[in-house]
């Protein structure tokens, strides 16, 4: 069976994985899910990340949760652009998260980046996510 949002099964992972409180978390590889995960461990969201490439030529991805005093880092994470409906916003429209505590993650025509450096390169595009 194929998988027809990769991103939001990543996402959907990691929440899991915190509500569990494990402290580690794999997932299938993709340049998309990488270039996420390097915003997250950017803004300080997760510890970190590592690739794995098997023999079979299948790469897995294994994520490193942050926790604060036994609470996890990321209280919300929400996919908001889907397969079914694609969000795109302009520059002067990206949406600030809990008061610019949180992250918007977008897709743009510069790469992968968080709303903050959208807004400094002046571009827009896909909204990937939110997290707070």
């Amino acid at each position: 069976m194929s998988m027809t949002d990769p991103l939001g099964d990543m996402l959907t992972r990691i929440r899991n994985a915190q509500g569990r409180g494990r402290s580690k978390v794999s997932t299938p590889a993709s340049t998309l899910r990488v270039r996420v995960l390097e915003v997250l461990q950017s803004e300080g969201f997760i510890r970190g990340y590592s690739q794995t490439e098997y023999a079979t030529g299948k790469s897995e991805i294994e994520i490193e949760l942050k926790y604060y005093e036994g609470e996890p880092v990321i209280r919300e994470i929400q996919r908001v652009s889907k397969p079914g409906r694609r969000v795109y916003s302009s520059v002067k429209n990206i949406p600030t998260v809990q008061n610019g505590l949180g992250v918007s993650i977008l897709s743009t025509p510069r790469g992968v980046m968080a709303d903050h450096e959208a807004r400094e390169n002046n571009v827009g595009g896909e909204v990937l996510c939110r997290v707070f």
